[in-house]
């Protein structure tokens, strides 16, 4: 759920501008699932740019703070959230921990890293929300080390009805900073993309598994 149409509107055009998301209507990305996709979308370049960083890391935190008040930690899901997280927790003076995929099978085996209490409340960071299948397995890793769960929050979601899906079985509250469709709103107004790419984008939205299978 989008929070702010100023703030998704805003994201979605920094995003674009520093090519964070590439879109390719007429050819195709494949994800690691398999999936062909007219989109790419790899919110780790943020990092490279300090003043959009910085509004990343702004935005997150005045939200989380919106909506949560201050919890006692900010989590990351590696590998992509964990530097996002990082200046999140910063900007609000909290402490930081990450969460591994899965546990190392050497020295410690911690799946969560970094320092965690029972009962301690976590607001989760990730930086993209696909299915959503690695975000919440996250937050099963967190629980299961004892933490209280408040709520994720994301910079780009695609939006997908497995996704919603997945969030609400979980009964997780999930917010993010914009979403596919204020993507594409924006690609259309700028130029980015023509009508008929605009076309096959909500094309592919509509049955992204079964896209030029």
């Amino acid at each position: 759920m989008v929070l702010n149409k100023d703030t998704a509107k805003k994201t979605a055009e920094l995003l674009l501008q520093i090519n964070a998301i590439k879109l390719e209507p007429e050819n195709h990305f494949t994800w690691a699932s398999g999936w062909k996709s007219p989109i790419y979308c790899d919110n780790r370049i943020i990092l490279s740019y300090p003043s959009i960083r910085n509004y990343v890391r702004e935005e997150i935190g005045k939200q989380v703070e919106q909506l949560y008040g201050k919890p006692d930690i900010i989590a990351g899901v590696a590998t992509g959230a964990i530097g996002i997280g990082v200046l999140v927790a910063e900007y609000l003076g909290l402490p930081f921990i990450y969460v591994r995929p899965e546990a190392k099978s050497h020295g410690r085996k911690n799946q969560v890293e970094g320092q965690l209490e029972t009962d301690q409340t976590v607001v989760v960071i990730e930086d993209l929300i696909s299915t959503g299948k690695s975000s919440l397995n996250a937050v099963d890793a967190l629980e299961s080390a004892g933490a209280n769960i408040k709520g994720m929050l994301a910079i780009f979601t695609y939006g997908f009805d497995l996704a919603i899906e997945n969030f609400e079985k979980k009964n997780l509250d999930l917010h993010t900073l914009s979403d596919y469709a204020y993507l594409a709103e924006r690609a259309a107004e700028s130029g980015y993309i023509k009508e008929d790419e605009l076309n096959t984008l909500m094309e592919w939205r509509e049955n992204p598994s079964a896209w030029k299978q």
